[in-house]
This record gives structure tokens, C-alpha cells and sequence, in this order.
């Protein structure tokens, strides 16, 4: 991102926090989301001013530890401390060997997901499923907490089912079993992302314990960032689905936070520099292949919403190769760049780049 002169935003927010020795540069924090925190979101994202990001979810299980996909989400070559490597299973002792392994691979926290609802997880007894089983829980957090000399955090939900939330004695006992600091999404299970967060129980859990609490759910402006805070009393906020394709949301939430004022969105000219930035770590990092299909994703979030957004996104889905998707990418922020400086020639008073078909 050396190329991109952003304003870099990680002073503007000195509200520190600890993860167990590790002082973070403000309690902006990036969420776990599989698929999405890869190293070069993760730099990113710290880049807008996060001060701590998660890696994205890697499974406990030994046999898959060197699939291609799992070695991708363990790479934290260049990262900037602290290192948070994020663990999901239901085997107390497979998980407790994927702590040292992830410790052994460079990371300085280990971030226990007990909050991903995805089917494919909880039908496997992991991420928000283990919330219906509280003994085997507490014996994940246990053998976690011992296994390694680093902090352990904890990823969870209110509960599974709606009516059975069991939070308050869930983060209780993850307190009483040395977790250094509980991230809590203010959903159960059965909410999925549907209905809205509920920050009451989430300022119940503060209340409740000692250790850092970090809020998430819903978090998708800097005034909802402020009155999540004050509301819930929370330490740090966690925001991840407002952060695709909008990863600058750290450097607004963090300046409003410092000022009461609101920045700048940025302009057409610094998405498209910081989105081609994006795709070139992309590309360096997956490779030909899984770079091209994977920047697609990222591309789509970048554009959302802009003009004639859609009819780009067709034809940019149909390209193969790094080079022209990249390409494409550009032709389109020209065009909206051109569009804008000939209207602005007719002294047009202000350009609508939104598509408002």
C-alpha cells in the first residue's frame, strides 16, 4: 500500500487495550471472517488504523492442517504484531495441539471461535454449536488456556437457541479459566445475521466480568461505534462484514471517536488506488489462479453501489487472468473519473457517483 497516499489513522484513537501483555493502539479490532481475513485484509484494514486483527478461522483437525487453504490462513509472514490466530473444533485435546502448532507458527494470541454458525461447522459440533454442550466448553477452554504461554481469547455468541441464551455463564467461566479477553456478537446461533444485535446482554456480560470485553454485531458507522461503547461499556468493538470492500470504515470510526466530526468519504480516485493496491497483494499472495477468483469478491464489495456497478461486475466475473481483471478494474474507475471531471467542466456543482437506477 506504499504507493497510496491514505491517511493513516492509528493515532487518532488512544483508548488502549490489553490482550494479556500486548498493548493494542486503540480498541478497533478486525473480525475473524473465513474467507476474508487474509494477511493482506488483515495488513490493510491495520493500515485504515485497526488496532488488532484475527486471522480467519483454521480448523483443529491434524489431517487438514496442510491442505493448501489451510496453509494460506496460517501464513503471517510480515505481519504486524500481535500475531491473533484464530482455532475452531470440539476436540478439547485436537484443539489444544492446534494452539501450540498455531504458537509454534508464529502466532502471539489464540483466538478460540466459538460464534461461526455456519452449518457446515456446527454440524460438526464446532463454533456456536459448542455453546449447547457447556462442560465440553469449559474443557476446550481449559486445555487451550494450558496448553500454551500466550493469551488465549474467545470468539463467541449469546447462545445457540433464542430463549436459551447462556452467555453470561459461558464468559464466567471462560473468566474463571484464564481467557485473556472475550469478543461476544451480540446474535445466538439460531439469529444467524438476521434480526439486529442485542447490546443488552453484551453490557450484562461486562458488568459480569473482569477481562477485556469487545463488543460485535451490527457495527457499521462511527455513531453506531459510540453507542455501542457507551452502551455496553464494552472495551474494544469488533466490526467485519462492514469492513468488505469498505476498509477505511477504521480510519472514520477512528477519527469521529477522537473529534465528535465525521471524515471525508474518500473519493473515486483513492477507492480505486486502494482497491488496486488490494488486488496486487491478492495476486502476490494466492497466485494466478486462486488470486483472480478470489479478488472477485473483494471487487464486487469495492464497487457496490457505485455507477453502473452491476454491468461492470458481469463482465469483470467473465475475465481469467490477474493482469486484465486488473485492467478492467481501472477502465472502470477511469470512466467514473472522467465522468466526473466532465461534469464538473460544465460546472456541474457535484458529482452523484452513485448508481441510482
Amino acid at each position: 500500500m506504499g504507493e497510496c497516499s491514505i491517511l493513516c489513522c492509528s493515532e487518532f484513537v488512544r483508548i488502549y487495550m490489553y490482550i494479556g501483555s500486548y498493548q493494542l493502539s486503540n480498541n478497533l479490532i478486525v473480525a475473524p471472517m473465513a474467507g476474508v481475513t487474509d494477511r493482506p485484509f488483515r495488513t490493510l484494514c491495520k493500515y485504515f488504523g485497526a488496532g488488532h486483527a484475527v486471522s480467519e478461522m483454521m480448523t483443529a483437525d491434524k489431517t487438514l492442517r496442510m491442505s493448501k487453504k489451510s496453509l494460506y490462513r496460517a501464513n503471517f509472514d510480515g505481519e504486524l504484531a500481535p500475531i491473533s490466530a484464530q482455532i475452531a473444533g470440539s476436540d478439547p485435546e485436537q484443539l489444544a495441539e492446534a494452539a501450540r502448532y498455531q504458537v509454534a507458527n508464529g502466532a502471539q494470541i489464540v483466538d478460540i471461535n466459538m460464534g461461526c454458525p455456519a452449518k457446515k461447522v456446527c454440524n460438526k459440533l464446532a463454533g456456536s454449536a459448542l455453546l449447547q454442550d457447556e462442560d465440553l466448553v469449559a474443557r476446550i477452554l481449559d486445555a487451550v488456556v494450558a496448553a500454551v504461554d500466550v493469551p488465549v481469547t474467545l470468539k463467541t455468541r449469546l447462545g445457540f437457541l433464542n430463549g436459551h441464551e447462556n452467555i453470561l455463564r459461558v464468559a464466567k467461566r471462560a473468566e474463571e479459566s484464564g481467557i485473556s479477553a472475550l469478543a461476544l456478537h451480540g446474535r445466538t446461533r439460531e439469529d444467524m445475521y438476521l434480526n439486529t444485535a442485542r447490546y443488552e446482554l453484551i453490557k450484562q456480560v461486562k458488568e459480569l466480568i473482569d477481562i477485556p470485553l469487545i463488543a460485535n454485531g451490527d457495527i457499521d458507522s462511527p455513531e453506531k461505534a459510540k453507542y455501542v461503547l457507551d452502551y455496553t461499556g464494552a472495551d474494544a468493538i469488533m466490526i467485519g462484514r462492514a469492513a468488505q470492500g469498505r476498509p477505511w470504515i477504521f480510519r472514520e470510526i477512528a477519527h469521529y471517536l477522537k473529534t465528535g466530526k465525521h471524515l471525508a468519504a474518500p473519493d473515486i480516485a483513492e477507492v480505486k488506488a486502494v482497491l488496486l493496491g488490494h488486488l496486487s497483494e491478492l495476486y502476490q499472495f494466492y497466485g494466478e489462479y486462486s488470486g483472480c477468483r478470489i479478488a472477485r469478491k473483494h471487487i464486487a464489495w469495492y464497487t457496490k453501489g457505485l455507477r453502473s456497478s452491476n454491468e461492470f461486475r458481469q463482465s469483470m466475473y467473465k475475465v481469467e487472468s490477474t493482469a486484465d481483471q486488473a485492467k478492467v478494474v481501472e477502465a472502470y474507475f477511469d470512466q467514473l473519473l472522467d465522468l466526473g471531471q466532465r461534469m464538473s467542466d460544465v460546472e456541474v456543482e457535484q458529482v452523484n457517483l452513485l448508481d441510482i437506477k
